[in-house]
């Protein structure tokens, strides 16, 4: 691990020489596997990280209005069997979160969009059995500081930092992103071809494993 993370500091000092640009660019972390057959070894993950990214942007399907989050409540639900409504829905936020009481009516109005594309609330992250403020609350807390990973193709790329943080705090969300997933790879480092990391606007530098 200590060689690892020799190779993710050199890689970040690399990757700051290049041209500055006027905003603040996404540190991706590219996983890129083999041997793996997508099709019988789904992964579908939350790993909490110990360095928060960004502030996520949550809606909830609850029974009343709430402040701590926007609220789509079940009056609303009829708006959005508009497709147009509804692809705004989803392009606007990255998490969605449901009141228990709520969620067979989501399934129903919200599944067949949200399902496909990751952000269907779940019990693992986004289900509440009361909507009281501290619960949604400690709720968006965690949302906040986890990423959520699927497996879609070979390759994962995972946002796991901002230029504007240190490099100490990137290289702690990578290495714990990366022990998360090597945890839950049916061979460990032998489903794992090399990693990657880059800048919004960089060219990836790879870093071996072995």
């Amino acid at each position: 691990m200590a060689e690892l993370r020799t190779q993710l500091q050199k890689a970040l000092a690399e990757l700051r020489k290049e041209k500055e640009r006027k905003f603040d660019q996404t540190v991706d972390l590219i996983v890129n596997l083999q041997k793996f057959d997508i099709k019988k070894n789904q992964l579908n993950l939350f790993i909490s990280l110990p360095f928060r990214i960004k502030d996520k942007q949550i809606c909830g399907f609850l029974e009343v209005k709430n402040d701590k989050v926007d609220t789509i409540t079940p009056e609303q639900f009829k708006k959005y069997s508009d497709k147009k409504e509804l692809k705004k829905l989803v392009d606007k936020y990255d998490f969605f979160i449901s009141q228990a009481s709520v969620m067979p009516k989501v399934a129903t109005t919200f599944g067949k969009v949200l399902g496909p594309v990751g952000k269907m609330p779940s019990p693992q992250m986004g289900i509440l059995v009361n909507a009281e403020d501290k619960e949604i609350e400690e709720l968006k807390k965690r949302i906040n500081s986890t990423m959520k990973i699927r497996t879609k193709q070979t390759s994962l790329k995972l946002p796991i930092g901002k230029q504007s943080m240190k490099d100490e705090e990137i290289i702690e969300n990578i290495l714990v992103a990366y022990n998360e997933i090597l945890k839950n790879l049916p061979k460990n480092k032998e489903n794992i071809k090399n990693i990657e990391i880059k800048f919004t606007m960089t060219k990836p530098v790879k870093i071996q494993i072995r």
